[in-house]
């Protein structure tokens, strides 16, 4: 099994990577703030944004054709952004 292409600089993978570390510093720093703040009114958009990142870990996963950890990622993501959009 090679992991040679879960660093390709420059294909879909490097942007499925970055998107991932984008949403999850957007999800860090609502989890942050509604915590420091303590206005848990936050909290949906946060899960939100925790599901599209499990949704780009997926996707990445599938690509790198790791079956079993992209199934596991979509099924997280489904969850959390149904549990996301519920609380809406």
């Amino acid at each position: 099994m090679s992991y040679r292409n879960d660093f390709k600089i420059g294909g879909s993978t490097y942007l499925l990577n970055t998107l991932r570390g984008i949403f999850a510093v957007i999800a860090f720093c609502l989890a942050g703030y509604s915590l420091i703040t303590s206005k848990y009114q936050v909290m949906p958009y946060m899960l939100f944004f925790l599901g599209v990142m499990m949704l780009c870990t997926g996707i990445s996963e599938l690509k790198v054709k790791r079956k079993t950890n992209a199934i596991i990622s979509f099924t997280a993501s489904v969850f959390v952004l149904f549990v996301s959009i519920y609380t809406f």
